[in-house]
């Protein structure tokens, strides 16, 4: 409850504590004043005997209402019996002099918190009559016409009293659902919170699974490279040494030198690229799209085939995690490309949308089968980087696709969330 909230309620308190007294008593002045022209001494005692009782029965329920403060506006019997008690005093007042009926108007005030249900309509007629009688001219009525008079101002009354008090409970009624509704939406937001936190733990786990598993993935990618290129070269120079050693022709061992030199020239690049790809340096100074670039740049001056990249979106600061993932899943896609496709032209788009990073490498390559590829299993056209960066994506809870057919090149596309560098 606002500070402006809490200053109508305790000022609507004061109107509920103090009205009854202040009506009482503009009655007494007003009743006072005007009866000075007549003589109704009996009537006047037995009205001095109502106001002491009135004044009596409000320092009752002053009392009773400070004990009950804790409770709220909730009805009560003792409220009920306190709002008839006082009805009724106010209708004898306004029978002996009409000017009481100030005090009978307290019954507007105070029956929405005083009186439970249908009970409610009920005082809220009774004081309409009491306030209508005196309206007509004071009670009892002794012609047909006041009877007229004190229908019309019955109906007046009772009707307004009626439409105030329907709005009333409307506006209570709206006010409790909109308590509820507020009520919900905490439990909403709570409920908001605890998922985010859940999901941001997730996000942790995952994280770290993936690290976990990537160490596994990187020793079984580096023992591939190194059965298909570095065993392979250290093989071809051990057989060019072998023929040098047994043969007498120097023109001969001359050529087997140089191609045992080549070999090892071959195999130190491709073991400094395995390094390299084995723990992305690039990062550790530059965001994932300048990372890219770089790696881009020097696989397209390597293998003298046209390379772009392009970036779209708005560009996020990425966890490690996610942008090493994609780094080495472009590392993986060019090195297939160079060593299986063939390509002139290769373009790759890495694209920020929102809630996710999209990864997209396409070449104009000689292409393969997926379909045989899934068959066949690992395949020299599929190879094992396929598979692995797969992996990779599915780590990070992304996706790997890959679209390619026979002689139409190679579109790969990575999928995975955009989890912000903490």
């Amino acid at each position: 409850m606002t500070t402006a909230d809490r200053q109508i309620e305790r000022r609507w308190e004061q109107l509920h504590t103090w009205g009854p007294y202040g009506l009482l008593g503009v009655g007494v002045v007003l009743a006072v004043v005007s009866a000075g022209r007549t003589d109704r001494s009996a009537e006047w005692y037995t009205a001095w005997n109502l106001v002491g009782a009135a004044v009596a029965l409000q320092l009752w329920w002053h009392a009773t209402r400070s004990r009950r403060a804790d409770r709220g506006r909730v009805p009560s019997r003792a409220g009920t019996v306190y709002y008839i008690v006082r009805w009724a005093m106010a209708f004898a007042l306004t029978w002996i002099d009409p000017f009481f009926a100030f005090y009978a108007a307290t019954g507007y005030m105070d029956a929405d918190e005083l009186l439970p249900g249908r009970w409610r309509r009920l005082g809220l007629f009774a004081s309409a009559v009491t306030v209508a009688g005196a309206q007509a001219g004071g009670l009892p009525l002794h012609n047909g016409v006041r009877w007229t008079l004190f229908a019309g101002l019955l109906v007046a009354n009772s009707g307004l009293q009626m439409a105030i008090a329907h709005i009333t409970e409307q506006e209570v009624q709206r006010g409790r659902e909109r308590v509820e509704t507020i009520a919900e939406l905490q439990r909403t937001n709570t409920a908001l919170h605890q998922a985010l936190d859940e999901n941001a733990a997730l996000h942790a786990q995952l994280l770290v699974q993936a690290r976990e598993a990537g160490v596994a993935d990187e020793r079984r990618r580096l023992a591939a490279e190194i059965h298909d290129t570095l065993a392979q070269g250290l093989t071809g120079i051990i057989a060019q040494l072998q023929v040098v050693a047994n043969t007498p022709d120097r023109d001969l061992a001359r050529v087997h030198v140089d191609r045992a030199v080549d070999l090892a020239r071959h195999s130190l690049g491709e073991a400094r690229r395995s390094v390299h790809n084995l723990a992305p340096v690039a990062l550790e100074s530059d965001g994932l799209p300048e990372a890219l670039e770089k790696t881009v740049t020097e696989w397209a001056e390597r293998t003298a085939v046209r390379a772009g990249l392009t970036v779209t979106g708005p560009v996020e600061q990425l966890h490690d995690e996610i942008a090493a993932t994609l780094l080495r899943i472009a590392q993986e896609a060019l090195s297939n490309a160079s060593r299986h496709a063939a390509p002139t032209r290769v373009g790759v788009t890495l694209s920020f949308l929102g809630d996710e990073v999209i990864l997209d490498i396409r070449d104009d390559g000689r292409g393969f089968d997926p379909d045989a590829v899934r068959r066949g299993g690992r395949t020299r056209a599929g190879g094992f980087g396929l598979g692995g960066m797969r992996a990779r994506a599915e780590r990070v809870a992304g996706t790997l696709t890959v679209e390619s057919a026979p002689g139409r090149g190679t579109a790969l596309s990575a999928h995975v969330p955009l989890i912000r560098h903490e």
